[in-house]
């Protein structure tokens, strides 16, 4: 086996499958945004990369086609049925890069955007097209044209360790924490995502997101059902059949979910539009649903839908569209459907605006399945902490065990990381210890037996949650965890402990005459 470090070195302008990759690609393109705002500059780099994408996949086919006798490598046929996209000679990135240093090269992009979008349906009007416009240093330009042909991100190898996945995820994260609120809209983080995925296990039937940003759900929804397909994790039960449905309303976000799909080669119905006054999937009944709503939106126009067949449970408040969301999930939840969503915290408790009665009467009709309590600072748009809301409509059959008139609660605000100086990630195994708690309470066999771990998880009984006033908070439910005794008697510690305190007494009291003494002495003091 040749040395490590050669290895790596060998590697690094082709899959840039290496550890800090993803960064130092940023920090290069990051360095070249000069004064460009993050929220434009986000769009110039990811389209830049998803043509490179595409193109290198088209290249690999073509000189794959060249050795195959009576195949015509300039065939747009050729590619299509093969999954590939087809890439005219004007969109090529040889092409580009060959005229990178010209002052031109701004309207040649775009040019080759439009013949992409032009040539191939499924991306029409995605792409975008407006690297020609003067604000966009063309000199700058060139040189992240020429620090991206350095990396191959759409042929077989590169395809296979998914480096454009992660590539273009780190991009979208990066972004994100740089555009603060606005960007956190877009982006749900992935650690966040897993839970919600690992829970809800999507293997097979419709899943649906109405407010999709980015695809971060459905992207990890597959990848989930690929990383389960080839038997790791569960001895390959998973063979993974489903069809995605989402929706989203910002047209750029609209633009990034299509994209983030179509560099992971995987198919769905993204429309574009408000969930809530544009229904695009007005008849849709979903499997499985996983969403991250835009926390407390307030100009959500809910006046002009007080009469939606989708509020069952009550008329969501015009000032906050928290239970709209829930109500539009549980509109869409098939008979046997499972949905996981975040949500900010007040929605577990707030009476406001008949909050409180709405929440009151989906836990009556037992759609409540799981409540869990994360830890703050997991988000680039808010540093509050948020919880996740699981509703079924079947906790009888969809379940391995019949848990009828019960709510799991999982506090799980301890758990994770500081990864930075402001934000919180939760590693691998946190997520597995929430998975598992809500799996072996379902009663899958393989994830164990539940118990009630005091400070931690609780199984609550419709009756307990009527007297807490239906208000959903874990921590309400799960108790204080118990604190290890010390071995020290009760007597000494208390003596030990006032003694300390005296101590601290004293020197706070000769502190103060010190500090009083100096003041006097510069002329301040009485």
């Amino acid at each position: 086996m040749p040395p490590r470090k050669k290895a790596s070195k060998e590697k690094k302008t082709t899959s840039g499958a290496i550890v800090g990759f993803e960064q130092k690609l940023w920090q290069a393109a990051d360095t070249l945004r000069g004064s460009m705002d993050a929220a434009e500059y986000k769009h110039t780099v990811l389209g830049l990369i998803f043509l490179k994408y595409i193109s290198d996949a088209f290249e690999e086919h073509h000189a794959k086609l060249k050795t195959i006798k009576g195949a015509d490598p300039e065939h747009p046929d050729e590619y299509r049925g093969d999954g590939v996209f087809w890439v005219p000679k004007a969109a090529r990135w040889a092409h580009l890069q060959a005229k990178a240093k010209q002052p031109t090269i701004g309207e040649l992009v775009d040019g080759a955007m439009e013949a992409v979008e032009r040539d191939n349906p499924s991306l029409k009007a995605v792409l975008p097209k407006d690297y020609a416009r003067p604000a966009l240093d063309k000199q700058r330009l060139g040189q992240l044209i020429d620090l991206i042909t350095n990396i191959k991100v759409g042929d077989a190898e590169a395809r296979s360790r998914d480096v454009l996945g992660r590539v273009y995820e780190y991009f979208l994260s990066q972004f994100a924490g740089r555009e603060g609120k606005k960007g956190g809209e877009f982006y749900t983080p992935r650690s966040v995502v897993k839970v919600l995925v690992e829970m809800l296990e999507p293997f097979k039937g419709r899943v649906y997101d109405p407010c999709c940003g980015s695809s971060g759900m459905f992207v990890q929804s597959v990848d989930f059902i690929r990383a389960h397909a080839t038997g790791n994790g569960n001895g390959g039960k998973a063979k993974g059949d489903v069809s995605i449905y989402g929706q989203e309303s910002n047209y750029t976000t609209w633009r990034l979910a299509k994209m983030n799909l179509a560099i992971r080669g995987i198919e769905g119905q993204i429309a574009h539009g408000d969930s809530f006054h544009q229904d695009k999937f007005p008849d849709l009944k979903a499997d499985y649903i996983l969403a991250n709503p835009p926390f407390n939106v307030s100009d959500w126009r809910g006046e002009l839908l007080r009469e939606d067949k989708r509020w069952k449970f009550g008329v969501p408040p015009p000032g906050n569209a928290n239970f709209a969301w829930v109500q539009h999930i549980i509109h869409h939840l098939a008979p046997s459907g499972v949905a996981g969503f975040v949500l900010a915290n007040g929605s577990m408790s707030s009476n406001q605006s008949g909050e409180g009665e709405i929440r009151r009467n989906i836990v009556e009709a037992d759609l409540v399945d799981c409540m869990v309590a994360l830890p703050g600072q997991l988000f680039y748009s808010t540093q509050i902490p948020v919880c996740l809301w699981f509703l079924t409509r079947d906790k009888k059959n969809h379940h391995f065990r019949d848990r009828r008139g019960q709510v799991l609660f999982i506090d799980a605000r301890k758990l994770g990381r500081m990864v930075d100086r402001t934000r919180r990630e939760l590693a691998g195994e946190d997520v597995a210890r929430i998975a598992n708690t809500y799996h072996a309470w379902r009663g899958e066999k393989s994830a164990g037996k539940y118990e009630d771990v005091l400070g931690f998880c609780k199984s609550a009984s419709l009756d307990e949650i009527r007297k807490h006033g239906h208000v959903l908070t874990p921590g309400r439910y799960v108790g204080a965890e118990v604190q290890e005794d010390d071995g020290e008697p009760f007597e000494e510690k208390m003596k030990r402990l006032t003694s300390a305190l005296l101590e601290q007494f004293a020197e706070s009291s000769r502190l103060e005459k010190e500090i009083l003494k100096n003041l006097k002495s510069l002329g301040f003091g009485q």
